[in-house]
């Protein structure tokens, strides 16, 4: 799918938890040739915020999920500053506008069978639309999901309809106790394992990955002030050189990374 700008309308604004908002938008100006089933799991967008006087970037947000018959996707919001503040406190009926889809996504490939899914904290949003994916080629995903307490773990009834669903927490409130890279889901055996998080979980999994020789693909969180590889915030060093990860990535095989 071509990049657009395209005005959205808010169809439902669901607060899941003091922190964070589940924005459902609806495409209102669409082109008949923009084609949402085209829009690949990990990709993000860039949203403007008309309701804050000191915000004058768009905001990155991954793409949560998308409806593509009827041109809606899903952003899952963490309130973090007066942007992202004016997201989560959008009323339904609201129009918002977004450029999408920036950047590369996760690989679904056919030949991959067992896939793990790790996301910790607000990380778990680009991989519910991947799991969706997968299913969708007949391959059940099973979900590694990470937050310091139960009530820090997002989403969880959403991912059980797609597949298996682990879960981590730091202080063994639900499932495992411990860092996610301690529980014993990583033990087993995985044709690839797809992350998003904080970066030292990130790096940790693919270490764990690479010691395993298991493919990897984890999701980049830098600061991304355009999507277009102009302001050069979100530069990463890699083994190709440096790269802008709103357009390089903000998906990468762990072996084009230097860590």
């Amino acid at each position: 799918m071509k990049k657009a700008l395209i005005d959205f309308c808010v169809v439902e604004n669901r607060r899941i938890s003091s922190l964070y908002s589940l924005l459902v938008l609806k495409a209102i100006n669409c082109a008949d040739n923009i084609d949402f089933s085209e829009i690949l799991p990990g990709q993000f967008v860039e949203v403007k915020i008309d309701k804050s006087a000191t915000t004058f970037l768009r905001r990155p947000i991954s793409i949560n999920d998308v409806v593509a018959e009827d041109k809606i996707i899903t952003l899952l919001v963490r309130n973090a500053g007066a942007g992202t503040d004016a997201l989560c406190n959008m009323a339904e009926g609201e129009n918002v506008n977004v450029m999408l889809p920036l950047g590369n996504g996760f690989s679904v490939k056919s030949d991959i069978r067992r896939p793990l899914l790790v996301g910790g904290g607000v990380g778990v949003a680009p991989l519910l639309y991947l799991g969706k994916c997968m299913l969708a080629n007949g391959v059940k995903p099973t979900f590694l999901l990470a937050a310091k307490t139960a009530g820090d773990l997002l989403m969880v009834d959403e991912f059980e309809k797609i597949g298996d669903v682990v879960l981590s927490t730091d202080n063994g409130s639900a499932g495992h106790k411990g860092l996610v890279t301690e529980n014993p889901a990583l033990d087993e055996v995985w044709d690839a394992i797809y992350c998003c998080g904080p970066m030292p979980m990130m790096k940790a999994v693919a270490a764990i990955a690479k010691k395993r020789d298991i493919e990897c693909e984890v999701s980049l969180e830098n600061t991304m002030a355009c999507g277009l590889g102009a302001c050069l915030c979100c530069v990463e060093d890699t083994v190709a050189g440096h790269v802008c990860v709103c357009q390089d990535g903000p998906v990468f095989n762990i072996s084009a990374l230097k860590w």
